[in-house]
């Protein structure tokens, strides 16, 4: 019978890895929410004329903007 376990080496490799991947989601949801943040202020700074263009009102946006980083 094969033993199915990893090398002691893999094996440490593997420990790092799940030890990182929390920290790289939650700077990727750092990451999300400042995008998230960036983009409803480019939003609120639109004038009407663009707003029209892209057929959204300034109640569309105060909606958006009022959210929440994280929704």
């Amino acid at each position: 019978m094969s033993d199915t376990t990893l090398p002691p080496s893999r094996h440490i490799v593997s420990i790092q890895l799940r030890r990182r991947a929390p920290l790289r989601m939650i700077a990727g949801l750092i990451g999300l929410w400042l995008e998230r943040s960036r983009q409803r202020r480019a939003l609120r700074e639109l004038d009407d004329r663009l707003l029209k263009d892209i057929g959204l009102s300034r109640g569309d946006v105060w909606a958006e903007a009022s959210k929440p980083f994280w929704r």
